[in-house]
């Protein structure tokens, strides 16, 4: 999978905030803490970067990701009982916005963090989406 060795970079990244803070924290206190984590690694993250929302090429509004690493990955934070299935719709759509074809949905509120890979199939050079996995675990 492509970019799969820098999403284990930021999945490690993560995987050490949990072991320190454990979970019942909000996400803005994961997020503090994984940013000072991966830059730690010396990986480029912006937090709560802006993107354009276009409908038809006309924008219709802004959005704010939770942290955008190595300017290829859109990282998702969550502090909920279980990743749903509209998680990875929403994780979709920021990437469909931002133009991007990777993203991590990292789960905090459980003894283990829960992580799950998405990826945009619709973007030029992807194979159709019916016959490509829409997500990996």
């Amino acid at each position: 999978m492509e970019h799969q060795e820098l999403t284990g970079r930021i999945i490690g990244a993560a995987i050490e905030v949990h072991r320190e803070l454990g979970p019942g924290f909000l996400e803005s206190v994961y997020e503090k803490a994984l940013i000072v984590e991966l830059r730690r690694m010396g990986l480029e993250v912006v937090p709560q970067r802006e993107i354009v929302i276009s409908y038809k090429g006309v924008e219709v509004g802004r959005h704010r990701l939770d942290l955008y690493v190595e300017d290829l990955i859109i990282v998702e934070l969550k502090a909920v009982r279980a990743i749903e299935p509209v998680h990875f719709a929403v994780l979709k759509a920021h990437l469909k916005a931002a133009g991007r074809a990777h993203g991590l949905i990292l789960n905090f509120a459980k003894i283990t963090l829960e992580t799950k890979r998405a990826r945009n199939d619709h973007l030029p050079g992807f194979l159709d989406s019916s016959l490509t996995p829409s997500y990996l675990d």
